[in-house]
């Protein structure tokens, strides 16, 4: 892989356009949202976010958040059924730390004014034993919390309002961070000095409204960046997932491991109208059946769960189903459901399809699989630090163990809230303790010798050309031959990438174009190394599961450059 130097337009001489804080965060889903909260208490927090605040992927969010609620379900259970969807790659520590929290932050978010779900005849001494629990695939039993069927929605109203009420946190909309600033430290062993990139002090981010790169100075930075779906052609994911926070991570030297497992949620609307319309789980969970254009139902023909099979088991059926048939798409049918009970339990969803035609009471809905979630991110411990001191990384930016080969449903939410009270607590206590002293102030951007650019067309061209290669390439089934390809090309296009980057000024286009690059050849990098087919990770080559040598994370990190 041909490797991109550390982001250095930057001029120590310049006058900085400088924003202090304690801490910086980078994002406003609930891992954002949450973290800025809990340490806001003792510290001041700024939230950069590049859109609006509620431009996330938490707010696109319908399933919920798996958590052990009911009599008949355990700890143990929960933690089985993430083990087996991760496939030999989840870290048990990790799993059983998630899943014992679960409950108790599901409880916080209640106490903060979060309206889940209730089931009026279920006895409970409080709301949280009344839960309404829901079930989705791969799940052992009914452990989802959730909100009508925009859970996201939801939890990021109530984090958002605490959010602009607090004194000590100021929101940045409409910023789209650049890069990572990192502080290097010099290390002498004989007569070689080598340089690593130890402490993260902040991010030049780049404000729309203005096109001016402002200085973020910060004693510690969290990642909260989300997804990288739009580094696919067809996605799940809002526009805003172009996996910022991995390429600015992986671009600063951090390490980031298992880029191969992209899962790709098996039912989003097939409509030419319809964009990033994700069709939730929970339809299957609540009885759908997965059918063909013939109507026959083909599920019990790849797993003995059928329709409640794993993600990439589902995946990967409609995938082959489309490619026997030459349909466009399969059906999801939960027709023969009540009509009051389909039109109370899936609201959003019911109203979303009539808009575009389809009355799913009483028709199967068009479905095809999309790019969904990254599983793999920033490598992080059980705190969310990577190996960049003082930067964290929580939510779908990062890789924490947790999903391993193939994320259970609804545990991306219980990850997030997790990880940032995680987070929270440790750079919390290590800024009471005076551990997060201030760093000195770091180099204003610098643009001198960059143009405003004439060629757009050039970017433009380049995502598009990213997006169709790893759709066609990097997807869900995968060949060597396909990944190589994917590979030669992806390096022609970082060159023309760099050279544009380096001579014309910055644009949100350009930063995102920058981003996705990275991700795509990260994706692509991982994909070739791992000989064997695993989770979301199928390739023809090597069609089975390889415990002797591949049972173990595929990490990456950047040589030093310079």
């Amino acid at each position: 892989m041909k490797q991109e130097v550390k982001n250095t337009k930057a001029n120590s001489t310049s006058k900085p356009d400088l924003i202090e804080s304690d801490f910086l965060v980078i994002g406003s889903g609930v891992a954002g949202l949450t973290f800025a909260l809990k340490v806001a208490d003792q510290a001041t927090v700024a939230i950069v976010t590049k859109k609006g605040i509620t431009d996330s992927n938490t707010n696109q969010a319908q399933g919920g958040i798996a958590s052990v609620f009911d009599k008949a379900d355990s700890f143990e259970l929960h933690v089985e059924d993430t083990l087996r969807a991760g496939d030999g790659l989840c870290h048990p520590d990790v799993v059983k730390m998630v899943v014992a929290n679960g409950p108790r932050l599901i409880r916080e978010l209640m106490e903060l004014g979060v309206r889940f779900n209730i089931d009026h005849g279920r006895k409970g001494r409080d709301n949280a034993s009344r839960l309404d629990l829901g079930r989705e695939g791969g799940h052992s039993c009914n452990r989802i919390v959730h909100s009508q069927d925009m859970t996201g929605r939801e939890v990021e109203r109530v984090l958002v309002g605490k959010v602009l009420q607090h004194p000590n946190i100021t929101v940045y909309q409409n910023h789209v961070a650049i890069d990572l600033i990192t502080r290097s430290t010099r290390i002498r062993r004989g007569t070689v000095t080598t340089t690593h990139e130890d402490f993260c002090c902040g991010a030049y981010v780049l404000e729309r409204e203005t096109n001016r790169v402002k200085t973020f100075s910060s004693r510690a930075t969290l990642l909260a960046t989300g997804g990288s779906g739009k580094v696919y052609l067809y996605t799940s994911n809002p526009d805003i997932a172009t996996g910022d926070g991995i390429a600015m991570a992986y671009r600063a030297g951090a390490t980031v491991a298992n880029l191969e497992f992209v899962q790709f949620h098996p039912t989003c609307l097939y409509h030419p109208a319809a964009k990033n319309f994700l069709i939730s789980e929970a339809v299957r969970g609540e009885g759908g059946i997965l059918i063909d254009a013939r109507g026959r139902a083909f599920m019990q023909d790849y797993d003995p769960l059928k329709d409640l099979a794993c993600r990439d088991v589902v995946a990967r059926a409609i995938d082959t189903e489309l490619k026997k048939s030459g349909d466009d798409s399969v059906f999801l049918d939960i027709s023969h459901k009540d009509p009051d009970f389909i039109k109370k339990r899936f609201p959003n969803l019911y109203r979303r399809c009539l808009r575009y035609g389809i009355d799913m009471t009483n028709e199967p809905i068009p479905v095809v699989p999309a790019a969904h979630y990254m599983c793999g991110g920033v490598a992080t411990d059980v705190y969310g630090r990577t190996d960049i001191q003082r930067l964290y990384a929580v939510g779908e930016t990062a890789c924490t163990g947790l999903h391993g080969a193939n994320r259970l449903a609804s545990n991306s939410l219980l990850e997030a809230l997790v990880y940032a009270d995680q987070a929270a607590a440790h750079a919390g206590k290590q800024f009471s303790a005076g551990r997060l002293e201030p760093l000195p102030p770091p180099p204003a951007w610098d643009e001198v010798g960059t143009t405003d650019s004439d060629e757009m067309i050039i970017v433009a061209h380049n995502w598009d050309e990213i997006r169709r290669l790893m759709w066609n390439y990097v997807g869900i089934v995968r060949s060597d031959k396909r990944l190589e390809r994917a590979r030669r090309r992806i390096e022609i296009i970082q060159k023309e990438i760099h050279d544009y980057y380096w001579n014309f000024k910055v644009v949100p286009d350009l930063i995102e174009l920058r981003n996705i690059a990275v991700v795509a050849e990260l994706i692509i990098t991982c994909a070739l190394h791992r000989k064997e087919s695993r989770g979301l990770h199928y390739t023809i080559e090597y069609p089975r599961r390889d415990d002797v040598r591949w049972r173990k994370d595929t990490i990456l990190r950047r040589p030093f450059v310079g």
